[in-house]
C-alpha cells in the first residue's frame, strides 16, 4: 500500500492530470522519488498516444507539430519547465556563484529565460514536425519521457543538494539502496525496449537522451555547486529535447 502512495504522491506533483483523493506523507518522499520514471511512462504514453490520434485524424502537419510539442509539458504541468527557464536565467548571467542562486531563487522571469524558452520551442517545435511527418518510431517517446525522469531520480538520491534548497534533500529523505536500484531498473528496461521496438534507432534516441541529461546536468551541477528541483527540470526539459532531435534525425 505504502507504495501505492508514494506513486500517487508522484503523480500529483510530477503530472499534471487532476487526481481524486490526493494523498500526502512525508515518511514516503523516498517512494515518491523512484516512482518518477513510471510517472514518465504515464506522461511518454500520453503524448505517443495524442501522435496516433492526431496522424489518424490527419490535420495539417504544421498544425499537428504544435499541438505535441505542448502536450508534454501540459502532461507534466509545467513544473519543469519552470526549472528550466529559472536554471536558464541564472547559468547564462555569468555573474558569481551567489548572484547565480540568487537569481536562481528570484520568481521574476529574466529575459535570458524567455531567449532560451523561445529557442527551446523553435528546436521542439522542428524535430515534432519532422517526427509527425515520417510518423516513424512514435512509441519511442514514452521511452523518453522515462529516461529523463530516471535521470532526475538519480540525480536527486545521488548527487549534493543545493544547501539552498531544501526540496531535493526532502525529496531524497531517507532513500535507500533499493529505490535506487528500481530507478535504474526501470530506466535499463526502457532502454531494452526501445532497443526491441526498433533496434538501433532506439538505442540512438536512448543514447541522445542519457547524454542530453548527464551534460545538461554537468554545466548546472558545477555552476550551482549542488543540485535543486530548477536544475533538476532544467536537464530533463533538454534531455528530452535532445531524445527527440535524435529521433527528427533518424
Amino acid at each position: 500500500m505504502r507504495y501505492i502512495k508514494g506513486f500517487w504522491m508522484a503523480l500529483g506533483m510530477f503530472c499534471g492530470i487532476p487526481l481524486p483523493l490526493p494523498v500526502w506523507d512525508e515518511k514516503l518522499m523516498p517512494v515518491m522519488v523512484a516512482a518518477l520514471p513510471p510517472v514518465g511512462a504515464i506522461i511518454g504514453a500520453i503524448w505517443w498516444a495524442a501522435g496516433l490520434l492526431l496522424v489518424t485524424l490527419n490535420p495539417p502537419l504544421m498544425l499537428g507539430a504544435a499541438i505535441l510539442t505542448v502536450v508534454p509539458f501540459f502532461a507534466a504541468g509545467f513544473i519543469h519547465l519552470d526549472g528550466y527557464m529559472d536554471t536558464s536565467d541564472a547559468l547564462l548571467s555569468r555573474r558569481p556563484m551567489q548572484d547565480r542562486l540568487r537569481i536562481l531563487k528570484d520568481p521574476r522571469v529574466g529575459a535570458f529565460a524567455v531567449v532560451m524558452l523561445a529557442i527551446l520551442f523553435l528546436l521542439k517545435f522542428g524535430a515534432m514536425y519532422s517526427v509527425a511527418e515520417s510518423g516513424r518510431y512514435l512509441a519511442l517517446l514514452i521511452v523518453i519521457c522515462v529516461i529523463s525522469r530516471s535521470g532526475s531520480a538519480l540525480s536527486i538520491l545521488v548527487l549534493r543538494h543545493m544547501p539552498e534548497s531544501g526540496y531535493a534533500s526532502m525529496l531524497a529523505g531517507k532513500a535507500g539502496v533499493g529505490h535506487k536500484i528500481f530507478v535504474v531498473t526501470f530506466g535499463m528496461g526502457a532502454i531494452m525496449l526501445a532497443a526491441l521496438y526498433a533496434g538501433l534507432a532506439g538505442l540512438i534516441v536512448s543514447g541522445a537522451v542519457i547524454v542530453g541529461y548527464a551534460l545538461a546536468m554537468r554545466v548546472a551541477y558545477k555552476s550551482m555547486g549542488g543540485v535543486s528541483g530548477d536544475l533538476l527540470g532544467y536537464a530533463l526539459v533538454i534531455s528530452e529535447l535532445c531524445g527527440l532531435i535524435a529521433l527528427a534525425l533518424l
